[in-house]
C-alpha cells in the first residue's frame, strides 16, 4: 500500500535551493506551502516556478498552497529591539507609540483599544506573556503583567476567548490573492476567518483574479469554533491551525477540537490539514521526540488528509530528514487504521449519481478484496468522494488534466496519475490498465475496480463501475 496521508511542507530559506527542494519532493512532499507572511510577490512567483521545475524533473506533480498572512495583530518595535516584562508591573499598549520601551509598546492594529475593556486577557508571543487589561484610555490600553518574559519586536497578540474584530482579509492579503492566481496556486489558505462571509470574499477575489484553486479555511480563532459548520460548508477544506487556536481557546482544548474538526469535515466531504509544531524539535535535532511521533500518528488515525511542516522545513537544519521521518510515521500509523467501511455507510443517503458510484466502488473493493481502484476522472470529484472513507485499498485517480492531478495530491489515499483520454471508452480503459501495470501498481491477473463516466470527458459525470481482471481478454 502506498502512503495514504499526504505531507505539506513549507518552503523557506532552508530549502530554497533546487537541490534541497528536489530531495524533499523525492522524500515524499505532496504539497508545497508558500507562506505569504514572508517574502515579496516576486519571491513567491520565483519559488513557485522552482517547485514546478523540480517536480517536472522528478517526473511527478505536486500541489502548491498559497497561505495568506491574514490580520496577525502584533506589537510594534522597541528602541532596544526587546524588553523584559516583570510580573506585577504595569504595561501600556499604545496605538500612538512609535518605539516601545519597558513601559509601553506600539500596535500595528490601531483598532485594538476598541476591541478590549477592563478584565480582558491579552496573550503575547504565542501565549508566553500574559497581560490583564485594567482600563482603556483612548488609544492606550493599560494592563498589568501576569506572566512576564522577554518581548521583542513584532510579536503577536491574541485575546483569550477571541473577540478581536480585525477582518480576515487585509489589503496585503487582497494583493496576495492576485499573486496566488498568477502562480496558479492549487490551494489558497485563508488565515483567521471568523465566518462564512470571509471565505466567500476570498473565493470571489480569487476567481476575479483568474485563480481556480480550492479554498482552505485555517481554524485559528475562537469565533471560528462557534461557527465551524458554516465555515466548513463555505470552504473546500480546513486547516487545524493549532498555534493561534491554542492561545485563544487554551492548549488543553485543542486535541479534542482537532478530532471534532476532522470528523465533521470528513463527513461533509471536505479536506483537512493538521498543522503547527508537529515535528518542532527537528528544527534543530535530527530525530523527533516520542511525543511528536505520537502527535503525528494521532492525526493520521484521526483521519486527516495531510500533516503539515512549517519552520521544520522552512528554517530547520534537517528539512529532508524531517520529511522522511514524517513519511515513515504516517506509513506505520496507517497500518493500525481500522477499516469500518460498512459502519460508515449506515444511514447514508446519496443524492448524486457519481457519489453513488464512488460509494458502490468502495463497498465492492473492500468486500471483493481487489488490488486497486482506478477512477477515471475529469474534475476529481469521484476521487474526493472515495477519499472520505477507508476501504483498505489504494485509489488511483487517472485524469487528463494536470490541474486536477495536482489538486488531488492533497486527497487522502488517492494517488493521482496523468492519463490522456479520448471518446473511445474501451481504448481509455485499456490505456488505464497499461499505465497501472507499467507503474507497478497492479500485475497481470489482479482484480481492479474501474469507474468511468459516459459520455467521456464530462465533469462530474462518473456513472459506471466495472470490475476487471488485469490482462484478461475483453471483447
Amino acid at each position: 500500500m502506498p502512503r495514504s496521508t499526504k505531507i505539506v511542507a513549507t518552503i523557506g530559506p532552508a530549502c530554497s535551493s533546487p537541490a534541497v527542494l528536489s530531495r524533499m519532493l523525492a522524500a515524499g512532499v505532496d504539497v508545497v506551502r508558500l507562506n505569504f507572511s514572508h517574502g515579496s510577490p516576486a519571491d513567491h512567483v520565483e519559488r513557485a516556478a522552482m517547485v514546478r521545475e523540480c517536480a517536472h524533473k522528478l517526473g511527478r506533480e505536486v500541489a502548491i498552497m498559497a497561505d495568506l498572512q491574514g490580520p496577525k495583530i502584533r506589537v510594534g518595535k522597541f528602541a532596544a529591539g526587546k524588553v523584559e516584562l516583570i510580573a506585577g508591573q504595569p504595561f501600556i499598549l499604545d496605538a500612538e507609540c512609535e518605539l516601545g520601551d519597558e513601559t509601553r509598546a506600539g500596535l500595528d492594529y490601531k483598532e485594538l483599544p476598541r476591541d478590549v475593556g477592563p478584565g480582558a486577557v491579552l496573550l503575547l508571543d504565542d501565549g508566553l506573556i500574559r497581560l490583564n487589561v485594567e482600563d482603556v484610555d483612548g488609544p492606550r490600553i493599560r494592563t498589568t503583567v501576569v506572566m512576564g518574559g522577554i518581548l521583542s519586536n513584532n510579536k503577536g497578540i491574541n485575546r483569550l476567548g477571541g473577540g478581536l474584530t480585525a477582518p480576515a482579509l487585509t489589503a496585503k492579503d487582497m494583493n496576495d490573492v492576485k499573486t496566488a492566481a498568477t502562480i496558479e496556486a492549487d490551494y489558497l489558505a485563508v488565515s483567521f476567518p471568523k465566518n462564512k462571509e470571509d471565505m466567500y470574499m476570498a473565493r470571489q477575489l480569487l476567481r476575479a483574479a483568474g485563480g481556480r484553486g480550492l479554498l482552505i479555511a485555517k481554524i485559528e480563532r475562537a469565533e471560528a469554533i462557534t461557527l465551524l459548520d458554516e465555515i466548513i460548508d463555505s470552504s473546500d477544506g480546513i486547516m487545524v491551525a493549532r498555534g493561534d487556536l491554542a492561545v485563544e481557546v487554551g492548549t488543553a482544548a485543542v486535541p479534542g477540537l482537532q478530532k471534532r474538526m476532522i470528523k465533521i469535515a470528513r463527513e461533509r466531504n471536505k479536506l483537512t490539514i493538521t498543522a503547527t509544531q508537529m515535528m518542532e524539535s527537528m528544527i534543530n535535532a535530527p530525530v523527533p521526540t516520542r511525543a511528536e511521533v505520537s502527535d503525528v500518528a494521532n492525526a493520521v488515525l484521526d483521519g486527516t488528509d495531510a500533516v503539515m511542516l512549517s519552520a521544520e522545513t522552512a528554517a530547520g537544519k534537517y528539512p529532508v530528514e524531517t520529511v522522511e521521518t514524517m513519511a515513515q510515521i504516517c506509513v506505520e500509523s496507517e497500518k493500525s487504521d481500522q477499516v469500518e467501511l460498512d459502519r460508515d455507510f449506515l444511514n447514508r443517503t446519496f443524492t448524486r449519481v457519481d457519489q453513488s458510484i464512488a460509494m458502490a466502488t468502495l463497498f465492492t473493493a473492500f468486500h471483493l478484496k481487489v488490488t486497486a481502484i482506478a477512477s477515471l476522472t475529469d474534475s476529481g470529484s469521484t476521487g474526493l468522494w472515495m477519499s472520505r472513507h477507508n476501504c483498505g485499498c489504494p485509489i488511483y485517480a487517472l485524469t487528463p488534466k494536470v490541474e486536477t492531478q495536482r489538486r488531488m495530491m492533497l486527497y487522502r489515499n488517492v494517488q493521482p496519475l496523468f492519463l490522456e483520454q479520448s471518446a473511445d471508452r474501451d481504448a481509455v480503459l485499456l490505456a488505464a490498465e497499461a499505465l497501472l501495470v507499467a507503474g507497478g501498481q497492479v500485475r497481470q491477473g489482479d482484480l481492479v475496480v474501474l469507474t468511468i463516466g459516459e459520455p467521456m470527458g464530462k465533469p462530474g459525470g462518473t456513472n459506471t463501475m466495472k470490475i476487471v481482471k488485469v490482462g484478461e481478454q475483453r471483447s
